[in-house]
């Protein structure tokens, strides 16, 4: 079979009528009697970025053949609590960009965020209960507290200069990659495929999603502003310390250390710039690039029990280009 996903384009283009779907299940299920939650949720559905969760969640279906509607609910779902977590993790950062657009508290405030962000969650258990199945319920529930706790562990590590490369990989398997888990392990579970397979195919959503993740830190310091659609040093600035820093805290020279340390503690007095600069002319980048690598390739091992088709391809291409890309 030849195979027809080469870029990132044919894997929008292979999930288009799917995510079409998805984004008028959205679209539907939002409508409300306040006038504010509809324009808050269409602002949020007409800037919705690349929408990899509900894409994996179709991508997944597609691959185990499954042929019901609950693909589509769910990956409506999926995207609804991850909206969500943007909205609060927007308003607790001061985020003024998302995407390249103003975050939705930039325009009406922080109470109405909170609490549109509020109401998205209390949808999509809603939607959940419609697969009429405890399973989906016992995967979507944990994975949304475990996201909350990710949430908690990056407050309380802001700021650290000590934490650890293991504390990283937990705050971004809870706060990211627990999500991408959750989507994967579910395609599986309405499909009525096998634990093993379902327990390989959340694995894979794990691994992919600390893959994205890794790769997104990377990106604070070689990308653009336009082309990344957000602030360049959000996280510096906001006293997050990603494995760029943290790589550098741990080998670097005694005066690359004492540089960040001081930064960390007056980020506002810093220069962004000079942090970036003196990353770039590290091993930092090479290494926090390739642990996003290994995480990938340990994804596409996951992939074994799969039978090859446009879907399988489609889901290998993601793998690299999770690592890989430069937005």
């Amino acid at each position: 079979m030849e195979n027809t996903i080469k870029e990132i384009k044919d894997v929008f283009k292979f999930t288009d009528a799917g995510m079409t779907e998805v984004n008028n299940h959205l679209r539907k299920q939002l409508n409300s009697d306040v006038i504010l939650i509809n324009q808050i949720a269409e602002y949020i559905i007409s800037n919705g970025g690349k929408r990899l969760r509900p894409m994996l969640m179709l991508l997944i279906s597609k691959a185990l053949n499954y042929s019901g509607d609950q693909s589509v609910n769910l990956a409506a779902v999926i995207e609804l609590i991850h909206t969500a977590t943007l909205l609060h993790d927007d308003v607790v950062d001061e985020s003024e960009m998302r995407r390249g657009e103003k975050t939705s508290h930039e325009i009406w405030g922080n109470s109405a965020s909170v609490l549109v962000g509020d109401f998205l969650y209390s949808k999509s258990f809603q939607m959940m209960v419609k697969a009429d199945n405890m399973r989906v319920m016992s995967i979507l529930s944990d994975a949304t507290n475990k996201i909350s706790e990710g949430e908690v562990q990056q407050l309380l590590n802001v700021g650290n200069v000590d934490i650890s490369e293991n504390a990283y990989f937990e705050i971004i398997a809870n706060k990211t990659a627990k999500l991408f888990e959750a989507a994967c392990q579910l395609a599986a579970v309405i499909a009525e495929q096998s634990i093993d397979l379902q327990n390989d195919l959340a694995d894979f959503g794990m691994f992919l999603g600390t893959a994205f993740q890794i790769a997104d830190d990377v990106l604070d310091y070689i990308a653009d502003d336009e082309a990344l659609g957000k602030n360049l040093g959000d996280d510096f600035s906001e006293g997050k310390l990603t494995l760029p820093l943290i790589y550098l805290l741990k080998h670097g020279t005694d005066e690359q250390k004492s540089s960040i340390i001081n930064a960390i503690k007056n980020p506002s007095s810093t220069d962004f710039l000079a942090i970036k600069s003196m990353v770039e002319k590290s091993n930092a980048i090479d290494y926090t690039l390739q642990q996003a690598k290994d995480q990938a390739q340990a994804a596409k091992e996951k992939l074994n029990q799969l039978n090859d088709s446009d879907a399988k391809a489609a889901l290998l291409f993601l793998c690299d280009y999770a690592w890989k890309r430069t937005k």
